[in-house]
């Protein structure tokens, strides 16, 4: 968080919290009431001071005021970037994960120290050539791919995934139930007793 909202906090500490503002879409652009806010340092100003709460909800602390963040996907989005790491849209690494889960529809998450990470669609192709068979280092072939995703969702896969110098498990997992499966919330309300605009 920024010098400057950790002050407000201290200065005003029951500011209510917002809810149903702001959005974050599956490409890691965040929203403001369904618009994508392209304002360069106000997107900066949100990546610095974005968290998560002890209940799995996301949110922007605007100074003395925190504004939760419906998802479309998951909490966070990476990006490949030019020497083939991966980035979060809010610029941190990622190092190390202990999972993929991969859904209905073949998108791939990443359960990291940082939170979920869906691997931004433009970038499937990254999660395609580190998948392979238990022992083998040869790209899989769709009717692997084809069986993963005939999976049970909940279930391990027969495939592993190849990153920052492990092989991972992957699971099938429906993208209904990703929330439940990997900690967060795609849509933050208030709870009971809670202060809130």
């Amino acid at each position: 968080m920024d010098d400057w909202v950790e002050r407000a906090m201290a200065r005003m500490p029951n500011v209510p919290a917002l809810f149903g503002w702001l959005g974050l879409n599956r490409r890691g652009e965040w929203l403001i009431q369904g618009e994508v806010i392209r304002h360069r340092r106000i997107v900066d100003t949100i990546a610095r001071n974005y968290g998560v709460d002890d209940y799995g909800r996301w949110f922007f602390q605007n100074g003395p005021q925190r504004g939760y963040i419906e998802l479309e996907y998951a909490p966070l989005v990476a990006r490949v970037q030019a020497d083939d790491r991966l980035v979060t849209h809010s610029g941190n690494p990622i190092d190390s994960a202990t999972a993929l889960y991969l859904d209905e529809d073949s998108a791939g998450v990443l359960d990291t120290p940082l939170g979920a990470v869906l691997i931004q669609g433009a970038d499937l192709a990254w999660v395609l050539e580190r998948l392979h068979e238990p022992g083998s280092e040869a790209e899989i072939d769709e009717q692997a791919l084809e069986g993963a995703l005939d999976t049970p969702s909940g279930e391990q896969t027969e495939l592993e995934i190849a990153f920052a110098g492990a092989r991972l498990p992957v699971y099938r997992c429906d993208r209904a139930l990703m929330p439940q499966t990997l900690g967060f919330v795609r849509e933050p309300a208030p709870r009971a007793g809670e202060n809130s605009n």
